[in-house]
C-alpha cells in the first residue's frame, strides 16, 4: 500500500546552532513520504540560509520565509500550506528518532487513530566546565543526560478512556505539547477556527490539543520514545513569563478543560482533577 503523506511543520526562529541537526533528523526518517515545511519566522541569524541550502538538496522541503509573528501564528501558517494526510510538529532545537514517523503512522493506520501520542526523551547537555577543570582534563567529555517520559501503556483508547487517563497528569508536557504526537489533518482542517489559536501568551500547544480532542474519537499510545526534546537554556519554554499572563492563560485553559469534559459528560466525575490543574506545575 502507498504510504500516506505526512506533513512535518517546523517553526524556526534564530536556531542557527540547532537547525541543521533538526532538519537532518527529519530527512533521515525511515518513513520517506514526507512534506517538510520549514517556516523561518523572521530569524536574525543564518537560520534562513541553512534552510535554503537544505531546500536546494531535498525536494520534499517547502521553505517559507516570513516576518516574525510568534510560534503559534507560524504553525498555523504551516497548517495552511500542509497537504499531508497526517501532521507532525518539530521544534527547531529538537530532533526525531530515526523511525519516529514510521512508528506513528503504523499505529495510526493499524488502529484507525485520530491521535497517536508517544513517549519522548528529555536531553540535558552537561554543564559547561570551568577553565580550570578543562585544563586539568582536556579530553574528558561528559555525556548528555537522557530521561524518557510518558506514562500511558501501549494500546488503543476511545475518547472517554483517553480523557480519564489525561487526568493523571493534566499539566504534563506529555499531554500538553504537540511534538510527540501525530494528528489526522482532515480533523484539523475541518475545525481550523476552533483548533488554531494565536492569542495565548503561552501554552498554545495545550490549547491546540484540548481543542483537537473534542473532535477526535480514537487514540493510540505508543510507548517507544520517538522525539528528543533538548532542555536548552534560552529556548521559548525557558523564557521568563509575565506572572499575570500565566495566571490569565491558565484560567483560560481551565475553561477549555471544563468545556471538553462537560461535552463528554465527565465533568462532575473529574472536577477535582480539573481544578487541580489551576495549581499544577508543568514538567520543565
Amino acid at each position: 500500500m502507498p504510504q500516506p503523506l505526512v506533513s512535518i511543520i517546523v517553526p524556526i526562529y534564530n536556531a542557527q546552532d540547532h537547525i541543521a541537526r533538526c532538519v537532518e533528523s527529519i530527512r533521515r526518517q525511515t518513513y520517506e513520504n514526507l512534506e517538510i515545511l520549514l517556516l523561518n519566522d523572521g530569524s536574525q541569524d543564518v537560520s534562513l540560509q541553512v534552510c535554503q541550502m537544505y531546500a536546494g538538496v531535498d525536494k520534499r522541503i517547502v521553505l517559507i520565509d516570513k516576518a516574525n509573528s510568534g510560534v503559534a501564528a507560524t504553525r498555523n501558517l504551516g497548517l495552511r500550506y500542509a497537504t499531508g494526510e497526517y501532521l507532525q510538529f518539530v521544534d527547531a532545537d529538537d530532533t526525531l528518532q530515526p523511525n519516529a514517523t514510521e512508528l506513528l503512522v503504523d499505529r495510526a493506520l493499524g488502529s484507525d487513530a485520530d491521535l497517536v501520542i508517544a513517549h519522548y526523551n528529555r536531553i540535558r547537555p552537561p554543564r559547561p566546565r570551568s577553565e580550570e577543570a578543562a585544563a586539568r582534563h582536556p579530553q574528558a567529555l561528559r555525556p548528555d543526560r537522557v530521561q524518557t517520559f510518558g506514562f500511558l501503556l501501549e494500546g488503543a483508547m476511545d475518547k472517554e478512556e483517553f480523557a480519564a487517563r489525561l487526568m493523571q497528569e493534566p499539566a504534563s508536557f506529555y499531554y500538553g505539547v504537540m511534538w510527540n504526537k501525530l494528528y489526522r489533518a482532515a480533523l484539523v482542517r475541518a475545525h481550523e477556527d476552533v483548533v488554531c489559536a494565536e492569542d495565548l501568551d503561552w501554552s498554545e500547544d495545550l490549547y491546540f490539543n484540548l481543542s483537537y480532542i473534542r473532535y477526535a474519537e480514537r487514540f493510540y499510545a505508543l510507548s517507544t520514545p520517538i522525539y528528543n526534546y533538548y532542555n536548552t537554556p534560552g529556548s521559548a519554554v525557558h523564557t521568563v513569563l509575565n506572572p499575570v499572563n500565566v495566571v490569565t492563560t491558565r484560567a483560560t485553559l481551565f475553561n477549555y478543560y471544563k468545556e471538553l469534559y462537560e461535552q463528554m459528560g465527565l465533568y462532575e466525575e473529574y472536577k477535582p482533577q480539573i481544578y487541580k490543574y489551576l495549581v499544577a506545575v508543568a514538567e520543565s
